[in-house]
């Protein structure tokens, strides 16, 4: 078996392509775990698909599935071009739905699936959250002060919502954004259909424009914006490593 290590602005995958479709919860919980595997916050398992340029199983580093992974996204579509899976232009499945995407060099974009408002104005701690879904639920709370992120109140939140939580800081024309993801359970460098939920809230209350520029922990720098379908997620991607493994 041939594996990838792939980072996407702070968010990291192991990759791999195969013909056979089963469950791999444990395998993932095995290769993502920091000291005695790979160290991933997600794995990634590119598979072929008779409609769309190839589907995924996408599990986080606990073993559990996720839908979507918006940094995922745009890994994965990096790791089917360069392994001819897929053209430079492709589409994907999901288990959100089919994800289009561009590959330009290490520059990625892909067109998130469609947002929706779950609920608006949820008071918790005296705070306002909305909870909306791209892809996955996430929590989202405006701040003033995005140095300070209370894991434990999103500990708490995560739990009651089983949502991802996230607080965001507007800046200029752009966002700064902060994550704590479910299954990986603590905050992550990034998390791209996080701060695609942070920006959809600010576009929607007229707080940034439809072009804007989004900063997450790991101070990369990520290109969101809106077309008529959806939200389009832009940033680079980076092929770590390739490795060859006897047995896992």
């Amino acid at each position: 078996m041939i594996l990838s290590k792939y980072s996407a602005n702070g968010n990291d995958f192991v990759i791999f392509h195969t013909f056979i479709k089963e469950d791999r919860s444990l395998l993932a919980k095995k290769l993502c775990h920091r000291q005695n595997g790979v160290g991933a916050d997600g794995l990634i398992v590119i598979l072929p698909h008779e409609r769309y340029d190839f589907e995924w199983q996408f599990y986080n580093s606990d073993g559990s599935e996720a839908n979507m992974c918006g940094n995922g996204s745009r890994a994965a579509a990096h790791y089917a071009a360069n392994n001819d899976i897929a053209s430079n232009e492709m589409s994907f499945l999901t288990g959100a739905g089919v994800i289009g995407a561009k590959v330009n060099g290490d520059m990625v974009l892909s067109e998130l699936t469609p947002p929706i408002v779950i609920e608006k104005n949820i008071e918790q701690n005296e705070k306002s959250w909305w909870l909306v879904d791209t892809g996955v639920p996430h929590l989202v709370h405006f701040t003033d002060n995005i140095d300070f992120f209370d894991v434990e109140e999103a500990r708490e939140l995560r739990q009651k919502y089983n949502a991802n939580v996230n607080i965001a800081f507007v800046e200029g024309k752009n966002i700064r954004v902060r994550t704590y993801e479910r299954g990986v359970e603590g905050e992550t460098l990034a998390c791209g259909t996080g701060m695609a939920a942070c920006f959809f809230v600010a576009n929607e209350n007229k707080m940034v424009g439809d072009e804007i520029e989004v900063y997450p922990a790991s101070n990369e720098t990520l290109y969101l914006g809106v077309n008529e379908k959806t939200i389009t997620f832009k940033g680079a991607v980076k092929k770590v490593f390739e490795a060859s493994c006897l047995s896992v």
